[in-house]
């Protein structure tokens, strides 16, 4: 029989208790892992052990999604209308939406992350993700297409069966329901695997399913290690499509697994590097802003995150005062705090990480304009930084740090910094930054990226696509084009006059 984890909040920012079962979730139960194995989850604010969860391995994968293929067969998929799944969709988005301050609490306490940013948009988005694609669930249409008059001929839009999904660590719930609402309107079982960094929020999820009133199988969530449960996932037989997001190393192995089990079709929301592009005619003060918001929103732990500061030689160094006394305001400290803005990143290894790239900029001979350093002997706080003195071929320019480091550099001409901009092996997102509508648009089409803002940053819609270009990805989320990734089209002819 499972543990149970029960906390009690004492903050500023939210006060209650909040209890979960700490098992794997397979076929409408809690149930402890084949192997018997655990995962500590540490809080990143202490690094102290919070918890220790279930960890599943290959074979808990195995019965997940044995279990997922025999509800796909018997009590969803085709079986069930979409105008029921929508339903059921809805009913959950309602329970969501009741404990989202205890979501929002254990995604602070986990993640790190700040806890009005973890309830205001990480988990009101993901209730607002869950009710869009409720809406959507009768309303995966075919075609009919003109042929012949002596043939009716028209496609279906089926389901795939089960599905595999991976999700990370950055923005936990959010990440959830992206994953698992456009799979479920399309009528799909499912087997995903949450970050072992932050498992909790799922786990709370989970118990949510049984009462919106899913049929046992529809949904399984299995804690557990990439190199074991994810590796799983992306092997299995009888899983027919894996999703997931993360790194671009990570996502060239699971596209490897998939390719050699079944070949599986993938979609993968990967790394990013992205460009912002400031000219010399931009709203400086909106500029400025945007620019705080496009690189240290989520502790930089963002996939589109600003990275790369490109600034018009006219405006440098206004931009460059007003940026770093921006960067100076921000408040790092406790997630709990009403007042927090950056919290500690997510693990000691992402701390180690981010820290390695600060002291490749400095030995590569960028200057550290603000920050670089740690914050405090507890926790994993890294002050805000900015380099400036940036060369293209430094590390901390071409590889994704993923964490609240900023290059600002500076350019002469738009065509120049267009090239800059494209100059990378990623292409998730880019901003531009002008007054001149002409030259926005233009910029914007030039640039290889799968999302370009003009005159924003971090700006997601829930109707509007996301997804990358080059080494950013394959596929999209969000908007009527998810729906795509969930389904197999098949084309039916309907003879009703042809003669042999």
């Amino acid at each position: 029989m499972p543990s149970t984890f029960i906390k009690t909040f004492d903050t500023p920012a939210y006060k209650g208790t909040v209890t979960i079962p700490l098992g794997l979730y397979i076929n409408g139960e809690f149930v402890d892992p084949v192997e018997g194995g655990t995962i500590d989850v540490v809080n990143p604010a202490t690094g102290k052990v919070v918890t220790s969860i279930a960890a599943g391995t290959k074979a808990d994968i195995d019965i997940a999604a044995k279990a997922a293929k025999k509800a796909y067969k018997t009590s969803w998929g085709l079986k069930v209308p979409g105008v029921q799944r929508g339903k059921l969709m809805s009913k959950l988005a309602v329970l969501m939406e009741e404990h989202i301050a205890e979501f929002a609490a254990l995604d602070a306490l986990a993640n790190g992350k700040a806890y009005n940013t973890a309830y205001g948009r990480d988990n009101k988005g993901a209730i607002a993700v869950m009710e869009y694609y409720a809406g959507w669930a009768d309303k995966i249409n075919g075609k009919t297409i003109e042929t012949n008059e002596n043939k009716l001929a028209y496609t279906r839009h089926e389901p795939i069966g089960v599905v595999g999904q991976i999700i990370p660590w950055n923005v936990p719930m959010f990440s959830l329901s992206l994953k698992i609402a456009p799979a479920l309107a399309t009528g799909n079982t499912i087997v995903l695997k949450p970050s072992e960094l932050t498992p909790l929020s799922a786990l709370l999820f989970c118990t949510l399913i049984k009462e919106a009133g899913f049929p046992p199988g529809v949904i399984n969530i299995v804690n557990g290690y990439g190199p074991t449960a994810g590796q799983a996932i992306s092997e299995h037989p009888l899983i027919e499509k894996v999703a997931f997001t993360g790194s671009t190393l990570t996502g060239r192995k699971i596209m490897e697994a998939a390719a050699k089990s079944n070949l599986k079709p993938v979609t993968l929301e990967l790394g990013g590097k992205s460009p912002n592009i400031i000219f010399d005619d931009a709203d400086l003060e909106q500029a400025v802003k945007w620019a705080i918001h496009g690189i240290y929103f989520n502790h930089g732990q963002n996939c589109s995150a600003g990275s790369r500061i490109f600034v018009q030689e006219g405006i440098y160094d206004k931009f460059l005062d007003q940026f770093t006394e921006q960067a100076r305001t921000i408040k790092v400290g406790d997630p709990f705090s009403l007042d927090t803005y950056q919290g500690p990143q997510v693990s000691k290894t992402q701390f180690e990480r981010i820290m390695g790239y600060i002291n490749s900029g400095k030995d590569n001979g960028a200057t550290v304009h603000l920050g670089g350093k740690q914050i405090g002997q507890e926790g994993y706080f890294i002050e805000p930084t900015i380099f400036t003195e940036c060369q293209p071929d430094m590390k901390i320019v071409r590889e994704e740090i993923f964490g609240p480091v900023a290059c600002v550099m500076k350019f002469k001409t738009e065509d120049e910094v267009v090239e800059q901009a494209n100059d990378t092996s990623y292409g998730l997102a880019a901003s531009v930054f002008t007054k001149d509508i002409d030259r926005a648009i233009r910029v914007a089409h030039a640039l290889e990226a799968g999302t370009a803002w003009i005159n924003c940053a971090n700006q997601t819609e829930i109707s509007m696509p996301f997804g990358g270009f080059k080494q950013s990805g394959i596929g999209r989320e969000l908007s009527e084009y998810a729906l795509e990734n969930y389904t197999n089209v098949k084309a039916v002819h309907v003879n009703i006059g042809i003669r042999l």
